[in-house]
């Protein structure tokens, strides 16, 4: 029961956060349109005088916006994580007392191949941000996958990939119909080759190089990727 609520609490957090998103990739695509000031560039001109050719007040009341919705995504973004940890516990302790695959609630779609499940956000973009300057954010691809379990030593975990992180791409495969189906045939193509692998962690995109490959453990990457 604690996992069917926390996993209820988890989706409207999703839902919510992906409102969020929509507002921000709205208010940055306003403020970076050809001749506005960006998203921290100067109001005045080369004089120090207020700039006549845009509407000032409209431009700071959306950079406010921005950082409150930003300060939003993050808290939401961080209960998201701490409630992804208390579904994996959960989903151990589970596999611990039983052997079934299934968590009761229909909601897990597992494989026995290189990857077992996929999770698929049903929503549209969100942010990059750059690291050197608020200007440069931009719109990205939606992510379709999210990583809500790991194995230690694994594959996945040993090429840099962690709990929570949200896929955006993996080799080819970048969201649309029969996911499961290409993320496993992706997986099982490049046995021993790197796959490049785009995440989002936190808000940030970051990319990274998995290998498929046997190890110790199950399958050939050594994580769980749910379908939400």
């Amino acid at each position: 029961m604690v996992a069917t609520n926390v996993k209820a609490e988890t989706m409207s957090l999703i839902d919510k956060r992906t409102v969020i998103e929509a507002e921000m990739n709205s208010i940055i695509a306003r403020l970076t349109q050809p001749g506005a000031p960006g998203l921290s560039g100067n109001l005045v001109d080369s004089e120090g005088f207020p700039r006549t050719d845009i509407d000032i007040p409209a431009i700071r009341a959306e950079r406010r916006r921005l950082a409150e919705l930003r300060n939003d995504h993050n808290e939401i973004t961080e209960k998201i994580n701490q409630n992804i940890q208390i579904l994996h516990a959960a989903r151990v302790r589970n596999k611990s007392s039983s052997k079934s695959s299934d968590n009761g609630d229909g909601s897990d779609t597992q494989m026995s191949s290189t990857v077992d499940a996929v999770a698929s956000t049903p929503q549209n973009i969100l942010l990059r941000h750059s690291p050197d300057s608020m200007d440069v954010d931009v719109l990205v691809s939606r992510p379709f996958a999210m990583v809500d379990e790991i194995a230690d030593a694994s594959p996945a975990a040993e090429d840099g990939l962690q709990l929570g992180d949200q896929i955006l791409k993996f080799g080819c495969v970048e969201a649309g119909d029969n996911l499961l189906q290409r993320l496993s045939s992706e997986a099982q193509s490049n046995v021993g080759r790197t796959v490049p692998v785009v995440i989002m962690r936190q808000g940030t995109m970051i990319n990274l190089t998995i290998t498929p490959r046997t190890w110790q453990g199950r399958g050939l990457m050594g994580c769980h990727f749910r379908i939400l």
